[in-house]
């Protein structure tokens, strides 16, 4: 005999029902915000936050983690050219003044205002949402997994963040970031405890300081800069 027919649950895809329930509640459109970078040891974060045409919503949107790059990069022409959009950037600077919380809760606030909307309110990503937000929002956690607006918010974000991680991958060659975008790959920490750290790196962060207390250990003096 066979064995019993099993049922395989479908993928849950990111919908506009969230976006409905505030609009029919505030009679407001609705950004959906999302950030990229939080993880890395270098580079910046970066938010986006996006109004998507309830008339011309791209197909395919998804959290920008299950899309090949291609796809993101696809999604993210479609995107700019029919949406809404404002990014903001959180430099390493601020990351490693106020912690890498606080830099993405100023970023959301900073793309939400960025988008010049007169009136608008906001589903984010994540169960924080920031103070003093200027605007009336929800945080919903995986919500570039169940919303289109964040969903396509998680895209703007990441293609912009990879973007800037390959441009600067161009002047510090030895770290890897055109292929691991500042995240603690074996490649990067072996760069990093050889040659030490640039300015784009994140101090703040754990690996980065014990990278830095071994080579002052050593007596090596660690490069700021690369030709």
């Amino acid at each position: 005999m066979g064995l019993p027919a099993e049922s395989i649950p479908l993928p849950i895809l990111p919908s506009f029902d969230f976006e409905a329930e505030m609009m029919d509640r505030f009679g407001l459109p609705v950004a959906g915000i999302d950030e990229a970078g939080r993880g890395p040891w270098a580079g910046p974060v970066v938010v986006a936050a996006v109004i998507l045409n309830p008339n011309r919503i791209p197909e395919g949107l998804n959290d920008s983690k299950l899309l090949t790059p291609e796809a993101r990069e696809d999604r993210y022409v479609e995107i700019m050219a029919t949406a809404c959009v404002a990014i903001a950037i959180g430099h390493v600077g601020r990351i490693d003044r106020d912690n890498i919380l606080q830099a993405s809760l100023w970023g959301m606030r900073a793309a939400f205002r960025g988008l010049q909307v007169p009136k608008a309110c906001a589903l984010i990503d994540g169960n924080i949402l920031p103070k003093r937000f200027p605007g009336k929002a929800r945080a919903i956690v995986g919500g570039d997994g169940l919303s289109l607006s964040v969903a396509a918010a998680s895209i703007i974000a990441k293609v912009t963040r990879d973007r800037i991680m390959v441009r600067l991958a161009r002047r510090y060659r030895r770290y890897g970031w055109e292929s691991n975008k500042g995240y603690g790959t074996p490649e990067h920490a072996r760069a990093v405890k050889q040659h030490g750290v640039c300015t784009h790196h994140r101090r703040s962060f754990a690996p980065v300081e014990r990278a830095l207390r071994l080579l002052e250990n050593r007596g090596i003096a660690v490069p700021m800069e690369e030709d």
